[in-house]
């Protein structure tokens, strides 16, 4: 039940859902005061969730900053590395179709050539309403096989829905892998903050290493003015992550 109203909470507070409830409201309202004042929110809404500029800055805060190789100066018995990175709608389900967060897959990838890790721990099952019998760490596994990792370094937890369902699982297997002492957990930047918390919360102590960033140098010119789709996108993800962070800890889950 969390799982599900946790998805339509989340479509409703969306930027696009806000502009949407605008402008509905400025159809059929009956004050033509009210009808104009919900326009004119609408329009601000638009041009706020649609700066560039704006949505940079406001993500430059959120994610945590990439951190060199160079920096990590030991080595790790084991990358967590978070899915929910590839698209399980896409048909014919004989590859694995990237998302945008594929870095952290090929982070992951680095990270294990440059030998800073041993083994890496796939952890992920499905987080969709649909499709429910899709196991994304299993293609992700098949993925690195192709990219040269040994079947033997590739451990698989493909049971979780969520961040929350990954670090209680993956907790588990640690718990009867006591072997396995140093960690680092992989997943997105703008993800780090809930994910870190949810692996803290359970007991398990995790070093970080955030990929998959959105955010670039600031800008200062006439194009970080022009509305762009990228901006709304870049807004709709902090959001989410917020209110994401939000409702863990109101469920004590960070």
């Amino acid at each position: 039940m969390f799982f599900f109203l946790s998805k339509t909470i989340y479509f409703v507070l969306m930027p696009i859902g806000l502009i949407l409830i605008g402008f509905l409201l400025s159809i059929v309202l009956k004050s033509e005061k009210w009808k104009k004042r919900c326009r004119n929110v609408t329009f601000g809404l638009l041009l706020f969730f649609t700066n560039p500029f704006l949505a940079n800055e406001a993500m430059e805060q959120w994610e945590i900053p990439p951190i060199p190789y160079q920096q990590l100066t030991k080595k790790y018995d084991l990358a967590i590395v978070l899915t929910g990175v590839a698209n399980n709608t896409k048909e014919p389900r004989d590859r694995i179709y990237f998302n945008k967060g594929a870095d952290r897959v090929t982070h992951s990838l680095q990270l294990y050539k440059k030998g800073i890790v041993k083994k890496i721990l796939l952890s992920g099952g499905t987080g969709s309403l649909n499709h429910v019998d899709y196991r994304e760490a299993d293609q992700l596994k098949e993925a690195l096989l192709l990219m040269g990792v040994p079947e033997k370094d590739i451990i698989l937890e493909n049971e979780s829905a969520n961040t929350r369902g990954s670090a209680v699982n993956t907790h588990r297997f640690i718990a009867e892998q006591p072997h396995y002492q140093n960690l680092l957990l992989v997943t997105s930047s703008f993800h780090m903050r809930r994910a870190s918390g949810c692996y803290e919360k359970v007991g398990l102590k995790t070093d970080l290493f955030p990929v998959d960033f959105y955010t670039h140098p600031r800008k200062w010119d006439i194009l970080q003015l022009v509305p762009t789709v990228d901006a709304l996108k870049m807004w709709s993800v902090i959001i989410h992550e917020v209110l994401g962070v939000m409702a863990y800890w109101a469920m004590g889950y960070i």
